[in-house]
């Protein structure tokens, strides 16, 4: 069995597929980076391509949504939006993404009733729309890597808050391979393993050795890369 796109459907039974979820991701902004204490910066920004990379190779419907972006928070990484450059975010003035018409009206259009949720900071901009999506009837996995706060305390908190609210907590890489399930669904198996092999460390450093040592395939081949041009003087 498939489903519209030509993909195999994967098994439900309470689990996470790539035909039951969307994606929200919530102001990944500099500001709010800035203000992240509990986790590494960059290991953020890495899980976050992690989540909307997989998102895209099993065509699961995604909402980017910022706040006061000229005001405070300025634009989206452009590493996210990249993932997605012909989609413009959701933008907000309010904390909780679930107090903004436009966002709520963007997942239920999806019509999906799980939400696989990320963004910064954990405390307001997680936990706020988590608690009040799961009282309107949504199911939220909240993607604990993929987020950050202003200390662990808070981080720790929010957790425990959505966690006792009834949302469930998962990594990026626990979703991607949730959506995957088996290795023998060939259709998306190359670009599940890219995604492992450029941002999952170890793991895709095993992978790569396991091609190469193991089975004898060639080499993995990146694109060369290219310095970018220097800007004109103004």
């Amino acid at each position: 069995m498939s489903n519209s796109s030509g993909r195999a459907k994967r098994s439900e039974k309470g689990l996470l597929t790539p035909d039951n979820c969307v994606v929200t991701i919530i102001d990944l902004q500099p500001q709010m980076l800035f203000g992240v204490a509990n986790f590494d910066r960059q290991s953020i920004i890495n899980n976050n391509l992690v989540l909307t990379k997989a998102a895209k190779v099993f065509d699961v419907p995604v909402i980017l949504s910022t706040v006061e972006t000229k005001a405070f928070s300025g634009n989206m990484w452009p590493q996210i939006q990249a993932v997605y450059p012909e989609q413009a975010p959701i933008e907000r003035s309010s904390m909780n993404s679930w107090d903004d018409e436009n966002f709520v009206a963007a997942v239920k259009k999806s019509g999906r009733k799980k939400i696989v949720l990320a963004g910064l900071w954990t405390e307001t901009c997680v936990a706020l729309p988590t608690v009040q999506a799961i009282h309107d009837g949504f199911e939220v996995y909240v993607v604990e890597d993929c987020c950050g706060d202003v200390s662990q305390l808070a981080h720790d908190n929010a957790m425990k808050r959505v966690i006792q609210a009834g949302a469930k907590p998962v990594t990026a890489l626990s979703v991607m391979l949730e959506w995957q399930r088996d290795w023998a669904q060939r259709d998306s198996y190359d670009a599940v393993m890219d995604i492992v092999k450029n941002h999952c460390g170890a793991y895709g450093v095993g992978v790569e050795y396991a091609y190469t040592m193991v089975h004898g395939a060639p080499q993995s081949v990146y694109p060369e890369y290219k310095v970018p041009a220097a800007a004109p003087h103004k």
